[in-house]
């Protein structure tokens, strides 16, 4: 039982994780967290619902995770810890449940993390496993046996390149340890499959022998996950699937597989065929599929555009013609994904960025003000609301839009730089250029390289005379 996303739970599971996300948008965190543990009771594999349950619970909390809150915390909840643990081994599901329970008063309990993360690793939720070590991970930033758990949860939810990331860095930390090279080493299949196409094989959801129908084509992908394949192997197994094909028509998987291995030689045109076969075939609507279809047909106008001739008179019209074409593509495909998955916050994310980049702003604010609801999505969501008010003219507006997502970033990142920076942008445009100098002083005491924050501090001190 894998990870799920929120549009692959029934309708009435989603309809009240929505309930949850515009309780927990506007602030009412208990509601939000009975609404999101009601569908975890049915669906604990909804990591979107974990998530947003998790951000109810921190919220609810205040931060408040000092020393006096976690003894507190402790407290209480040993009991339940001790139930989880011994429901552990016997059902994971069961001691999931319970850790909520504890989360839900005491979001920064270390062991409660701990223990989801190993029962969702027995339950075949990985990515929810890397969720909860990477709460973890943020707290404990160098502990060897955390990390080397994350890799592994990484790994098995196909995520090879962070995985490879995560134990890269150990073995930087901890040149002795020779289990991080063998970890390295068994990523390397996991990779190959990865580049080639099969990231659903390698996504946690089992043995990819195990979903083959045959020994020979398992054969076949060892070899691929054992060597980089070349191109005259990929164009191999092409002839080798289209040949399955014409025995098995109705064989969505390899309809798929060759859609894919298609993709990986650039025939973006025999892939969007093939792509589109399987799409009449199936019947039914498939997200992942949907999204694959316009990636490649992105990726072939790209690929059109490479090829025009700068030399060429007409170069700069056909260039301009291909842009607005592929610009009016992306965004007529994102507006129908999202009037088909109207639940899917990160489409109406996606969507908000694409009206916000061709100048309509009050599309992209109406977009946005859903897509605030994802807790994965909502600072950045924030930050583009607060860029549409600037551009419409209302300063104050986003000011306070800016000022409520820093209060959510206490974190000193890339992230926080930008949100700073669009904030004291929007004071100078007020005229509050005492006021704007402040967010910039901040940026320059932690990198005095982003954009023009130094010049703009020192020009403010040089002024000051």
């Amino acid at each position: 039982m894998p990870d799920k996303m929120l549009h692959e739970i029934p309708r009435d599971l989603r309809d009240l994780y929505q309930k949850g996300a515009t309780a927990l948008q506007r602030q009412n965190y208990d509601y939000a967290m009975t609404f999101f543990q009601q569908v975890l009771n049915r669906e604990p594999a909804c990591l979107e619902c974990r998530q947003a349950l998790r951000a109810a619970q921190f919220k609810k909390s205040g931060g408040n995770t000092g020393f006096f809150k976690k003894m507190l915390g402790g407290a209480s909840s040993s009991p339940l810890l001790a139930k989880a643990q011994m429901a552990k081994g016997k059902n994971p599901l069961e001691a999931m449940q319970i850790v909520e329970q504890i989360l839900d008063s005491d979001p920064s309990n270390t062991m409660a993390h701990k223990i989801l993360a190993e029962c969702a690793m027995e339950a075949d939720f990985p990515k929810t496993a890397c969720f909860s070590y990477e709460i973890l991970l943020k707290n404990s930033t160098k502990d060897y046996d955390l990390s080397m758990a994350y890799g592994a949860a990484l790994a098995k939810a196909g995520l090879v390149a962070k995985a490879e990331q995560v134990y890269t860095d150990l073995m930087r930390a901890f040149p002795q340890r020779g289990e991080i090279s063998a970890a390295l080493k068994n990523l390397s299949a996991r990779q190959t499959l990865s580049q080639g196409g099969y990231d659903a094989l390698a996504s946690g959801t089992g043995s990819y022998r195990d979903i083959l129908k045959n020994k020979e084509e398992a054969v076949s992908l060892e070899q691929q996950a054992r060597v980089v394949r070349s191109e005259d192997r990929t164009a191999q197994l092409i002839q080798e699937y289209e040949a399955r094909l014409a025995a098995e028509p109705a064989n969505l998987k390899v309809m798929r597989d060759l859609a894919e291995l298609h993709v990986s030689l650039k025939n973006f045109d025999q892939a969007l065929a093939y792509y589109e076969k399987l799409r009449s075939a199936s019947g039914a609507s498939d997200p992942a599929l949907e999204k694959a279809i316009a990636t490649t047909t992105l990726r072939r106008f790209d690929q059109v555009q490479a090829q025009l001739d700068p030399a060429q008179p007409e170069h700069a019209a056909q260039l301009a013609q291909l842009q607005a074409e592929k610009a009016a593509f992306q965004l007529g495909e994102t507006q129908k994904r999202a009037e088909r998955y109207p639940t899917d916050l990160q489409i109406k994310f996606e969507l908000g960025i694409l009206y916000f980049n061709a100048g309509k702003l009050n599309d992209a604010m109406s977009e946005f003000q859903k897509a605030q609801a994802n807790p994965q999505r909502r600072l950045q969501a924030m930050a583009y609301m607060g860029q549409c008010m600037a551009g419409k003219g209302m300063n104050d507006m986003a000011a306070r839009k800016f000022q409520e997502a820093l209060k959510e970033k206490p974190v000193f990142d890339d992230e926080k730089k930008d949100l700073l920076y669009l904030y004291a942008s929007v004071l100078e445009k007020m005229g509050k250029k005492e006021e704007a100098i402040e967010p910039l002083k901040q940026i320059y005491e932690v990198d005095m390289g982003y954009k023009d924050v130094a010049a703009k501090v020192d020009a403010f001190y040089s002024g000051q005379g």
